[in-house]
């Protein structure tokens, strides 16, 4: 018999696919888990960054929907 493997709860799947990022690290980037996807908060410097945020999410099982709310501020 198999043992079952425990999947992580989705909340910790995502904290993880963003902190693997160097681009994100030490960010304030905040998200929310909804039974219909993720939805993804904070500021980013660039377009490039806002996309790769939302990029490093659509291959996690289990995310429908990203709805990305980053704000893009230049310095």
């Amino acid at each position: 018999m198999l043992a079952e493997t425990t999947r992580p709860p989705l909340k910790d799947v995502v904290e993880t696919a963003l902190a693997r990022s160097a681009v994100f690290a030490g960010r304030n980037l905040r998200f929310e888990v909804h039974e219909d996807g993720v939805v993804l908060r904070g500021i980013v410097r660039s377009y490039y960054q806002k996309q790769l945020a939302q990029e490093s999410l659509r291959a996690i099982s289990g995310v429908a929907r990203i709805t990305n709310e980053l704000e893009v501020v230049s310095v």
